[in-house]
C-alpha cells in the first residue's frame, strides 16, 4: 500500500506541474513582441537606379534609336528640354544613313522626329518621377535602348505596322 500511495502522490505532483500552462502563453507573447520589433527595425535597402520599360509604342524604330543615343549620358531635365526643342522644330536629332544635311546645325545629317519626341518626354518625365520616388538626387541617363517591338498587320493585311519597345534607366551621378 505504502508503494501505491507513493505512485499516487507522484503522480498527482507531475500533473501539479503540467497545469501551469499559462508560463508558455506569456512567452508566445514575449516572442511575438520580439518579432514585431524586428519588422519595424528593418529596412529596404535604398535603390540605386530607375528604370521605365514600354512595350509596342506606334512610332519608329530608327527614329527612336537616333533619340536614344541623343539622351544618354545626359540628366532627364536637360533631356526633357532638348526635346521640346525638337517638338517645336528648333533642333534637329543628328542620325546616320541618307539622311539630308542640315545647314549651320553643326552637325552632319538629322531629322525632327516629332511623334517619336513627343512619346519620348513622356517616357522621361516617368522616369524622372520613379527617381525622386528612389531617393535619386542627380539622376543620369545611363541606358536608353530601341528594340524592335511586335508588328501587327494593318487593315488590310498587307501592310505592317511599326511598334518599338524603349527601355530607359537612370542612375546617380558618379564622383
Amino acid at each position: 500500500m505504502e508503494k501505491e500511495n507513493k505512485n499516487k502522490e507522484e503522480n498527482e505532483a507531475i500533473q501539479k506541474e503540467e497545469k501551469p500552462v499559462k508560463e508558455p502563453e506569456k512567452k508566445q507573447e514575449e516572442v511575438k513582441e520580439k518579432k514585431i520589433g524586428k519588422k519595424q527595425e528593418v529596412e529596404k535597402p535604398k535603390k540605386t537606379e530607375a528604370v521605365v520599360n514600354a512595350k509596342n509604342l506606334p512610332i519608329s524604330t530608327k527614329d527612336s534609336a537616333a533619340i536614344c543615343k541623343f539622351i544618354k549620358n545626359k540628366k532627364i531635365g536637360d533631356a526633357i528640354i532638348d526635346l521640346e526643342q525638337v517638338v517645336i522644330l528648333r533642333r534637329a536629332v543628328p542620325m546616320k544613313g541618307e539622311i539630308p544635311h542640315k545647314k549651320g546645325k553643326g552637325m552632319m545629317s538629322g531629322r525632327f522626329p516629332k511623334n517619336s519626341a513627343q512619346n519620348f518626354i513622356k517616357l522621361l518625365k516617368s522616369l524622372s518621377a520613379n527617381a525622386t520616388h528612389n531617393g535619386l538626387e542627380e539622376p543620369i541617363i545611363v541606358e536608353a535602348v530601341a528594340n524592335i517591338g511586335a508588328r501587327p498587320y494593318g487593315k488590310f493585311g498587307w501592310v505592317r505596322k511599326k511598334r518599338t519597345h524603349i527601355r530607359l534607366k537612370a542612375s546617380e551621378k558618379k564622383k
